[in-house]
């Protein structure tokens, strides 16, 4: 039971860093850039994942779900160290201004083609806005090892569920 506790410690984590992206895009007038919304679909993932983790009985397969969680977290976590190379390491003004909109992007263009053109990354996002010193993409990094190391952590508790 307590590896349900950890999955829902999971999703409120992922509601709270949703929620506070939100905050920061409507109430602080931050528009976020390409990358950070992938970061975010990447957070929703994660929290969609536990969800479900959390409410279906575990199988025999049980495993699958903090292995799943891992894996989504690390992607979220490639694409935020990108964004962070992209603010701390390269100059910004060999980057294209800004680019379209993801909308208009994946009206236009084979998705995969919109994956490059987002990951090779633009003038707004490698703009850095901080709280407490680091940068949202860091603040998204960490929250991602935290996430990836979770679904590990639960495994364990699962783990130890099922011996008992």
């Amino acid at each position: 039971m307590r590896w349900r506790l950890g999955f829902l410690a999971v999703v409120l984590f992922c509601a709270a860093a949703i929620g506070f992206a939100l905050y920061q895009q409507y109430y602080e007038f931050k528009d976020p850039c390409p990358l950070c919304i992938f970061q975010r679909i990447a957070i929703i993932a994660c929290g969609l994942v536990a969800l479900l983790a959390a409410l279906l009985p575990l199988p025999r397969w049980g495993r699958f779900w903090p292995a799943l969680l891992s894996l989504v977290a690390l992607a979220g976590l490639s694409i935020s160290l990108r964004q962070v190379h992209l603010q701390y390491f390269v100059d910004a003004s060999n980057l294209p201004s800004c680019g379209a909109g993801l909308g208009f992007l994946f009206e236009t263009q084979p998705w995969l083609q919109v994956f490059e053109s987002v990951l090779a990354g633009h003038g707004e996002c490698a703009e850095r806005d901080e709280v407490l010193g680091l940068s949202l993409a860091i603040w998204a990094g960490l929250g991602f090892v935290g996430l990836a190391a979770s679904g590990w952590l639960i495994r364990a508790w699962q783990q130890k569920a099922v011996r008992a």
